[in-house]
This record gives structure tokens, C-alpha cells and sequence, in this order.
């Protein structure tokens, strides 16, 4: 396991995958009377997905995280390359449309919130982010001169730019002295130092150190990172979020089923009514392929391909 995790982190994925990679191969092992993977195969890695499936009834997006967390031990840390692994069929996800909240819904959501978790959410749904992508902001990439914000290492690992809703820029201002108030605080008393993307700490010592570099949501207390072992102040749990819009949806009246990644499916759908195109919209989401982002054209259903009922008529 110790080889596992040296390779993932060798290979700069995230801290999410690291510890879902970890638990599915961790699990595997264990499934088969904890032998060891060199004397598994294809058969034991089929009965292990289909067991999933049947027994546990996964949704197929799980069943395909744990043959990837498979394959990567198999191809990365043992270094085989058997004939059965291209012969492994992935499950097929189905296809579904995303839930869309009204712009009513939102309004009614957002004012149930207040304080962090409502300027949170306002720029979920203002800005497309994704939930990560918010609580992983940093100060030096909120551009208020340029109503931007630089959203870096998305989805991909790829860096993109989206807009900065002008309605929250001075709650961000505050929220930013806020963190400014911690991270004075955390140097006053010998810590104060941010974890860095990749060897960013070894090339600039001093930068985790820099308030630019600091989580614009910070959390109320400082813990030990998991990776590096320091003791730092990182961002907020999104368990926080979580909680928060569920208490709200409850309270709004609202009966869809929604978590924080309704807002930016709702953010999207509400340029495309707006008239924006999809191309634009493509950028802001940080999509690779356009065809993700034709999802939404679906569940706005309007335009060109809309369709009035002839009980309209």
C-alpha cells in the first residue's frame, strides 16, 4: 500500500483519488482472503466488480472508480501488463439529465443561507464553479479590478477563468480580511504557512507564507496535512456546504433533490435562457468537450429544437 501511494503521488493526482484508489485496492485484497494482487487476475477482478454490482447495487460511475483503482495498481505499481486487462468491460453510466433549480428556486434557497455558507453557495451558482474548485480559491486569484476569478487546477488539471459576480464583491472583501485576520493571527503564533501545488514549496520556501497564497475560505482551526505532515490552516470542510443547503432546501420549500453541484448545473442553464452561447458557456464551465456542455440544451429545451405542445395551441 505504502508503493501504491508513492506512485499516485509520483503522478500528482489529488488527495480524493489518492484515498479512493487506496480503499478500493485495500478492499480487493481483502475480498480475496488477502492474498497477494501478483497471484490475482482477471477472473477474481470481474467476480470482485460484479459483486459490486450485484450485491452492494453501485451506481456504474463506482463500479468504473474501482476498475480504475485496479488497473492503476496493476499497470502503475506492479508493473503488468496482462491480456485480460483490455478485455474488462466498464459499466455503461446511463444517461441523465442534471437536476436544474428555477431562478425562483434559487432565490429562495440562497435566502435561507447566510454568513460563509451563503457566499459559498452565491458563487456556485454566480460563477459555474465547482464545489472543490470554490473552497480551493485562493486570495492571489480573485481579480476584483477585472471582475474575474482564476480557477486553477480544475477538473483536467487545467486552469480557466470565470466571472466574478459584482453583487459579491464586497462580501468577498470581507470574507478576504476575514482570512487575513487568520493568517496574521497563525504567524503571531509560528505557523501561518499554506500547503503548495506540487514542488511549488520547494522552488519558492517562502511563499507558503505569502497571504496571496492563503484559502479564501480558511478553516477555524489548523490541522495536520495528511501529505506533507505540517500543521497548516486549510480550507473549509465541504461537509459545511453540504449540511448548510440541505438545511435550506428543507426550509425553502424545495422538493428536487439538490447538493452544491445543482447550482453550477443551474448557472449554466440559466446563460444558455439568457442568450449566451454554448461556447462561452463551454469556457466557463472548463469543459473539454462541447458535447458536455450540450447536456444543458437538453434540459432547457428551447431554441431550435424546442417544442411547444399542441394543447398549447
Amino acid at each position: 500500500m505504502d508503493e501504491v501511494r508513492a506512485r499516485i503521488r509520483a503522478k500528482h493526482y489529488s488527495l480524493r483519488t489518492e484515498q479512493a484508489y487506496l480503499g478500493w485496492i485495500r478492499e480487493f485484497i481483502l475480498a480475496n482472503g488477502r492474498r497477494h494482487p501478483r497471484t490475482l487476475g482477471g477472473p477474481e477482478v470481474e467476480a470482485f466488480l460484479s459483486r459490486l454490482a450485484v450485491e452492494r447495487h453501485v451506481a456504474a460511475s463506482t463500479q468504473n472508480q474501482a476498475l480504475s483503482a485496479l488497473l492503476f495498481l496493476y499497470r502503475e505499481v506492479l508493473r503488468i501488463e496482462l491480456p485480460w486487462m483490455d478485455s474488462v468491460l466498464r459499466a455503461k453510466r446511463p444517461r441523465r439529465l442534471p437536476t436544474v433549480l428555477s431562478v425562483e428556486e434559487v432565490r429562495k434557497l440562497l435566502s435561507m443561507l447566510e454568513g460563509r455558507t451563503w457566499l459559498m453557495a452565491s458563487l456556485l451558482y454566480g460563477t459555474g464553479m465547482r464545489l472543490m474548485e470554490c473552497l480551493r480559491l485562493r486570495v492571489k486569484d480573485v481579480d476584483f479590478a477585472r471582475g474575474e476569478i482564476l480557477v486553477r487546477n480544475g477538473k483536467g488539471g487545467k486552469d480557466r477563468r470565470t466571472v466574478l459576480p459584482r453583487t459579491l464583491e464586497e462580501p468577498l472583501r470581507r470574507e478576504i480580511e476575514r482570512a487575513r485576520v487568520l493568517h496574521a493571527l497563525d504567524l503571531a503564533e509560528g505557523f501561518g504557512e499554506t500547503p503548495l501545488p506540487d514542488a511549488l514549496s520547494r522552488k519558492y520556501p517562502d511563499a507558503g507564507r505569502e497571504f496571496g497564497w492563503q484559502f479564501v475560505f480558511p478553516a477555524d482551526r489548523r490541522a495536520v496535512d495528511p501529505r506533507g505532515g505540517g500543521v497548516h490552516r486549510h480550507h473549509v470542510d465541504d461537509a459545511v456546504l453540504a449540511r448548510a443547503l440541505k438545511r435550506a432546501r428543507a426550509q425553502a420549500g424545495i422538493d428536487k433533490l439538490l447538493s452544491a453541484h445543482t447550482l453550477r448545473h443551474s448557472f449554466a442553464t440559466h446563460l444558455l435562457e439568457a442568450g449566451y452561447d454554448i461556447r462561452t458557456i463551454q469556457e466557463l464551465l472548463g469543459h473539454k468537450d462541447v458535447a458536455t456542455t450540450q447536456i444543458y440544451t437538453h434540459v432547457l429545451n428551447r431554441g431550435g429544437r424546442g417544442v411547444r405542445s399542441p394543447l398549447d395551441g
